[in-house]
């Protein structure tokens, strides 16, 4: 892993970080494919709007400025950059409290190579050091783009969100974090996931898209969840494709009557369902919506 903080590299990150202390800040999460950030204006407009949202003042020409570095000094592939952008702006360095310190946002650059890439031994000096992540990060290659899961709905249901805060994807994830130990439980790579009014939301780390006659829906995200890069995205050429897809409120009682369903982030385009609490669902209609969308070709 190698992190920049405001376009210059470090090793570690200080006690007194709003980021640890409180969650204080946002985040989104890039594919990165032979230097290409993929879906480059969608991840910048979600910043943005968290940023305007929680009051964040941040230049986020870093992140420009840290894969420049990037391409100096970390080892690639002839191809260039080849992997997980996570891009963190956090309110910085504060006082005990919850008041908001009167200066700029931190803007924080990590890179996730694929594992099959060299690894430097003995970083230069003034190059960022590399760091052993404790979590094991799959390669996201063009052939890990579509794949078939089991999955299931999950127990444990999400709450309703501050409205400024819908949609949001900001620093606290406690509510992935225990969904995730919930499938995990399940072996279930990833799971549906209802709020208390027992509408179906989205994914633990992802969006939805269910397949009910007569055609497809993915959840309106009005009350929780994360408006998702990939799923606006999936939208917009389902709108050019002229397939039809409705936005609307989901309930749990709904998917007794799904044909198919899939779940998509900026990682993976598309997870698509093969079983579901061991009923079988149609992957061939998913596999067609992945050729038809051209899913395996995202660019800027």
């Amino acid at each position: 892993m190698w992190c920049y903080r405001n376009s210059e590299p470090i090793s570690h990150i200080a006690w007194s970080d709003r980021a640890v202390q409180y969650g204080d800040g946002c985040f989104s999460t890039v594919r990165m494919c032979e230097n290409v950030w993929q879906l480059k204006n969608r991840h910048i407009a979600r910043l943005q709007q968290a940023m305007q949202v929680l009051k964040l003042q941040a230049d986020l020409q870093h992140v420009q400025h840290s894969l420049q570095l990037l391409q100096q000094h970390c080892p690639s592939t002839a191809s260039g950059l080849n992997g997980v952008l996570k891009i963190l702006i956090s309110r910085g360095e504060g006082a005990r409290g919850y008041a908001m310190p009167d200066h700029a946002a931190d803007v924080y650059v990590c890179y996730y190579p694929q594992q099959h890439q060299p690894q430097q031994n003995q970083p230069q000096q003034n190059q960022p050091q590399q760091h052993q992540s404790q979590q094991n990060h799959p390669q996201h290659t063009a052939s890990s783009l579509y794949s078939e899961i089991e999955s299931g709905l999950l127990q444990q249901q999400l709450g309703i969100s501050m409205p400024q805060l819908v949609g949001l994807k900001t620093l606290n994830r406690l509510e992935q974090v225990l969904l995730k130990n919930e499938a995990q439980q399940q072996r279930w790579p990833e799971a549906l996931v209802c709020d208390v009014q027992q509408r179906v939301v989205e994914g633990v780390s992802s969006n939805c898209f269910i397949l009910l006659p007569p055609g497809w829906v993915t959840p309106d995200l009005a009350y929780n969840g994360i408006w998702g890069v990939m799923r606006a995205e999936i939208l917009a050429r389902m709108q050019q494709n002229g397939i039809s897809c409705e936005v609307r409120e989901v309930y749990a009682h709904e998917l007794n009557h799904m044909q198919a369903l899939f779940y998509c982030n900026a990682l993976q385009p598309m997870q698509a369902v093969s079983h579901f609490h061991g009923r079988v669902l149609d992957v061939a209609l998913t596999q067609q919506l992945y050729q038809t969308l051209d899913l395996d070709h995202i660019d800027e």
